[in-house]
């Protein structure tokens, strides 16, 4: 067997089709568009258009709202806690805030707070500076000796508004 000589095997390649080169290929023309109108032109934007009658999506009721003013806390494990201490990652000696989690790439970043859940266990006696923290989470840091200091969260902003600064008037 030489190098020139190898092929895929039958059927294991398919052409692909080339529309819109002529009449004689069986798809050209029209190019399997139809005849004219919009939907015949690229750039057709009709998605629930059910022609001039009002939409199915806008005939169903409306329902919940967003609040705008949710807190995006960033839940943390009491086992993520422990693996940082012991690769040492975190300082025993010092509080563990959330400033210390994200410098020790615990976590990614920053958000309206840090909540602390109980999954996992911990044996490091740490004191832990988070937003909100379940109470097995607490039962089970007081159990190591350490302590958890529940802080007030800071107010979150309203999300998908932008700090506008007043125009200054134009010199005439």
């Amino acid at each position: 067997m030489k190098l020139n000589e190898i092929t895929d095997n039958h059927g294991a390649h398919k052409k692909r089709r080339r529309i819109g080169r002529g009449i004689g290929s069986g798809r050209g023309k029209t190019a399997s568009h139809g005849q004219k109108g919009q939907k015949a032109r690229t750039g057709v934007a009709l998605g629930g258009f059910e022609g001039g009658q009002m939409p199915l999506h806008r005939r169903m009721p409306k329902r919940g709202f967003t609040n705008l003013f949710r807190r995006d806390f960033q839940a943390i494990n009491l086992w993520q806690v422990q693996k940082a201490v012991d690769a040492g990652k975190i300082d025993v000696g010092k509080p563990v805030t959330e400033k210390s989690l994200v410098d020790s790439k615990v976590l990614r970043r920053m958000r309206d707070g840090i909540r602390l859940l109980g999954k996992g266990e911990i044996k490091a006696k740490l004191t832990i500076e988070v937003a909100g923290a379940s109470k097995s989470a607490v039962a089970a840091v007081e159990k190591a000796g350490g302590k958890v200091i529940v802080l007030v969260p800071k107010p979150p902003k309203p999300k998908g508004t932008k700090s506008k600064q007043p125009a200054e008037p134009k010199a005439s």
